[in-house]
């Protein structure tokens, strides 16, 4: 098994660390455009091996895709954050060609990968991915549910006094902080509706949280996450890697599903061997579906960016 995460900053550094950690692949590739930037990053990670009792073979690379060749996953988290006085637009110009270039190289050498697409704006990326590289929609996935469904957890816990690993939550919708939908009247513990162990007042502040939780995290450490980004990417790669079937909210092109079209968004999905191989459906209440609608609303305005730019 070869497993390939392109770009090595804080997230593909810690995607790479936990694939590595729970050997999910004989060799990991790390790649980055900054010269001799994964290459370090693989060797720090390599110096853990006799520490941490790994044997996973990690090799950094600077722009030599031929190395990624034949890997059976690829995770891409290439792009900039946005930055200060920057649209959404010059955002999305400036990731979506690095995106797309990115996948192209994988395809040159990979033909038959799956491809986690980490990219921000997460929704878009994965749609431009979809989008260019004329693979079926299984084989395009986008992180965000993952992370953000493993924040909701957390905040439950918080206010439930349990263990988060005890409780089943899921985000759907769009990957960003007016976007995501926490489905609360889905939440359980051990089978029992959190609304039934939470007031109201409870319930509406861990949704709140966990909407801002990418927003109160870069408030409180002046940069975006990592752990939880890059443990949440490799819980998908494990998922598709050991064909574990697990239920993992992603990015994934919708079709009808959730009366949306030509659209990915976040929807509970079971990630085995085949990449997405199937999207659940969670029998949306009236006032869910809405609220899904115009997340769906607010990220095809974003899509249409791609359009208007010419990118797609």
């Amino acid at each position: 098994m070869k497993i390939t995460v392109v770009g090595a900053g804080a997230v593909g550094a810690t995607c790479a660390d936990n694939i590595a950690r729970k050997e999910l692949a004989e060799e990991l590739i790390l790649l980055d455009i900054k010269d001799g930037f994964a290459e370090g990053k693989s060797i720090d990670m390599m110096q853990t091996a006799a520490l941490l009792g790994f044997d996973t073979k990690i090799k950094g690379v600077t722009n030599d895709y031929a190395s990624t060749a034949d890997s059976e996953v690829v995770v891409i988290t290439s792009g900039l954050p946005r930055k200060p006085g920057m649209t959404r637009e010059e955002l999305i110009g400036i990731n979506a060609g690095i995106v797309k270039g990115v996948t192209e190289n994988i395809l040159k050498f990979s033909p038959g990968a799956i491809i986690i697409v980490v990219s921000n704006p997460m929704d878009t990326m994965n749609y431009l991915t979809l989008k260019t590289s004329g693979l079926p929609k299984n084989r395009i996935i986008g992180m965000g549910g993952a992370l953000d469904s493993s924040r909701f957890k957390y905040y439950l816990s918080q206010e439930l006094n349990c263990s988060p690993s005890d409780l089943n939550a899921v985000v759907i919708g769009g990957h960003g902080d007016t976007t995501m939908i926490p489905l609360i009247n889905h939440a359980t513990w051990n089978s029992i509706p959190v609304t039934q162990l939470l007031s109201k007042e409870q319930q509406d502040k861990v949704v709140k949280a966990t909407m801002v939780g990418g927003a109160t995290l870069t408030g409180l450490i002046g940069t975006s996450a990592w752990y939880a980004p890059g443990a949440g990417t490799a819980a998908m790669v494990e998922s598709i890697v050991r064909d574990e079937k697990k239920l993992i909210s992603s990015g994934v092109y919708l079709e009808g599903e959730y009366g949306q079209e030509d659209i990915s968004l976040v929807v509970p999905v079971i990630l085995g061997k085949n990449g997405v191989e199937k999207i659940l459906d969670f029998k949306l209440s009236s006032e869910e579906q809405a609220t899904f609608n115009q997340s769906a609303d607010a990220v095809r305005a974003m899509n249409n960016v791609l359009t208007d730019m010419k990118l797609i």
